[in-house]
């Protein structure tokens, strides 16, 4: 079998047609790094960085949850979604290592991963944003899926 862009139909943009394909539970986990330089470690107390805007890794989580919400609005043709539960979990790792993990889910008939993948992305550039004033040299290291399942081809553990 040969595999095909989903997104091009004719030589054109297009929407994937999921109207003949059945409702499942669908679940997606993506995971992105945030580096932060030695210096921000003066301000980190009880694995949380307090700012002026707030406290860090809950702004992040709140941003990365919208973010899920929002995934059609952002990635085009993205189909809107209904989902059932989105969460972000943000661990502070040795060296400064900020790990991002977001979970979305659904009961449809299109995967959750663009979801999952949006919503970590989305709370490490709030990471990014809310400690910039201390340094720039702040990297985001990598986003990437850890799971899919529910649909033709799961993956993951």
């Amino acid at each position: 079998m040969t595999k095909k862009f989903t997104h091009i139909a004719d030589d054109s943009p297009s929407m994937v047609d999921v109207g003949e394909k059945e409702i499942t539970k669908r679940t997606a986990i993506a995971q992105s790094f945030v580096q932060l330089p030695d210096k921000m470690a003066e301000h980190i107390q009880d694995g949380e960085i307090k700012t002026l805007k707030g406290p860090v890794f809950h702004t992040a989580i709140i941003a990365g949850i919208q973010a899920a919400k929002r995934t059609f609005e952002l990635i085009p043709l993205c189909h809107q979604l209904n989902l059932n539960k989105v969460s972000v979990d943000i661990q502070l790792k040795d060296n400064l290592l900020v790990e991002i993990i977001c979970e979305a889910r659904c009961s449809g008939k299109t995967g959750v991963e663009m979801e999952a993948l949006t919503g970590a992305s989305v709370a490490a550039l709030t990471v990014y944003d809310m400690c910039k004033a201390f340094s720039h040299n702040i990297v985001i290291k990598e986003t990437k899926l850890l799971k899919k399942t529910g649909g033709k081809s799961d993956i993951g553990q």
